[in-house]
């Protein structure tokens, strides 16, 4: 049987991604978070921004891949920019 093999970056990705929903809910305990507008044109709470910027991210490193002969390193950085635009005003 062959297993999927995890490279240490790999594994480090989904660390991250475990810790981003950790931390999002030990925040939403400690304080309660109220929908608002940002730029999205819906009403979101920051469970449903986190989503969405993560989603996009995907969807970013995705089109980087299929269209550019970019490294994958400036993907992740426009990647990041993206969730944490996102984040805090969407």
């Amino acid at each position: 049987m062959d297993w999927m093999a995890w490279t240490t970056l790999t594994a480090a990705f989904f660390g991250a991604i475990a810790a981003a929903l950790v931390g999002m809910t030990i925040w939403e305990l400690r304080s309660p978070c109220v929908e608002r507008r940002g730029f999205l044109p819906i009403t979101t709470s920051r469970g449903d921004r986190l989503f969405i910027g993560l989603l996009g991210s995907a969807y970013l490193h995705l089109l980087v891949i299929g269209v550019t002969d970019w490294s994958i390193w400036i993907a992740s950085v426009i990647s990041l920019v993206w969730l944490l635009l996102v984040m805090r005003w969407g």
